[in-house]
């Protein structure tokens, strides 16, 4: 206990508030450990607060535990304190007090590959694009990556030291692998984008990406999903979502490619309509095998210009189809009649009539996709 007292007043911090007996005693080791790792008591009554302090032996092992200001690692990678401050707050990740002494040694990291970047001519605000992107993504992961290590830490009975201990060298121990895991995927989407991505002789000859591009969108949507919220537990609301996205990423084949999830929805682009509007019914016939507890899907489908930034895609084709999303049926897809046109022979069509959709003059002739039969003649109801 004395080294804890040396460093920071326990008591008066409030540190062991509300413990008593073995609690108390271990929560007094774990501090001492805590301190002896080159925690710091600023560190110690933030954990605290925010109820985080059997983690912080896994962050030095993750982050590195030598911290800087701002202005000390600027001077330390080259990168400019702005843009350091700048390239945080792009991946989401809280800004600092001024003068503050929280970059670590991760920071550090990530800065000197940022300055490489720009010696290859990636400027700052190209790296920030994909900082936001790789942000939104591994923040998901990291807390999934959380909650898995500490199912394999916990056992019953476990006191707040040996679980600060065992996380810390479950983390130890995945900590090799994680780099080549991400890079290698990342490896594998960039090499699923060069066999999607097309480009125009005319941004050939340019040199330079157009803005808008003709893409076909789709949305696949669980009906009822809000309702069911309201009658099952959490995790299990969490477990159909998540089966959504596995179905989804199951089925789905370039040129289709499954740009994000949205709660109880999936998006998809594609290039050209027939393999969007297969892969549309694929997903839709899949969701009725999933069991009573798994809602019915539905899909609409739309065409048109739209402009791809960040990973995301914009524009009037993903208004439309996330409002022809909410008007089809379920257990259905529904199209517009741009999509219909330019893939007659794709699917089996039926007019589903045409509706008044918000932000879009006039009304929107729709169109139901259902599957070819055996033999892929077209028949009836295609007018």
């Amino acid at each position: 206990m004395r080294g804890v007292a040396e460093e920071i007043d326990v008591e008066a911090e409030g540190l062991l508030d509300g413990l008593e007996g073995e609690a108390r005693v271990h929560r007094a080791e774990l501090l001492e450990r805590l301190i002896a790792h080159g925690v710091t008591p600023q560190e110690l009554r933030t954990a605290h607060e925010e109820g985080l302090l059997v983690f912080l032996l896994a962050e030095r092992i993750v982050a590195g535990g030598r911290t800087r200001t701002a202005e000390e690692l600027a001077a330390e990678t080259g990168l400019p304190a702005d843009v350091l401050l700048s390239m945080r707050r792009s991946q989401g990740l809280p800004t600092p007090a001024p003068g503050a002494p929280a970059f670590n040694d991760a920071d550090a990291a990530l800065a000197r590959t940022a300055v490489e970047f720009t010696e290859l001519g990636v400027t700052p605000e190209q790296q920030q694009a994909v900082a936001r992107v790789l942000g939104r993504g591994l923040s998901r992961a990291a807390e999934v990556m959380r909650t898995t290590v500490l199912e394999l830490a916990l056992e019953p009975g476990t006191s707040e030291v040996e679980l600060a201990e065992r996380y810390a060298e479950r983390v130890a121990s995945f900590m090799p692998y994680l780099g080549p895991m991400i890079e290698s995927m990342l490896q594998l989407h960039l090499q699923n984008m060069v066999r999607t991505e097309a480009i125009s002789a005319t941004e050939r000859a340019e040199g330079a990406l157009r803005g808008a591009r003709d893409v076909v969108v789709g949305f696949a949507d669980l009906v009822g999903f809000t309702r069911l919220g309201e009658e099952v537990p959490p995790e299990e609301l969490g477990d159909v979502a998540d089966r959504l996205v596995r179905l989804t990423g199951e089925i789905v084949e370039p040129p289709v490619r499954l740009v994000k999830t949205i709660g109880d929805a999936v998006m998809l682009v594609s290039p050209e309509p027939a393999p969007l509007l297969h892969t549309s019914l694929d997903l839709v016939i899949a969701s009725g095998e999933q069991g009573e507890r798994f809602p019915q899907l539905r899909v609409g489908v739309a065409s048109g210009p739209a402009l791809s930034r960040m990973g995301d895609w914009y524009g009037r084709p993903v208004n439309i189809a996330s409002r022809v999303t909410n008007i089809a049926r379920a257990d259905s897809v529904l199209a517009t009649s741009e999509v219909r046109n330019a893939a007659p022979d794709a699917v089996r069509w039926s007019s589903a009539g045409a509706r008044t959709i918000k932000g879009v003059p006039g009304a929107v002739r729709l169109y139901r996709a259902r599957p070819l039969p055996p033999d892929g003649a077209v028949s009836g109801g295609s007018t």
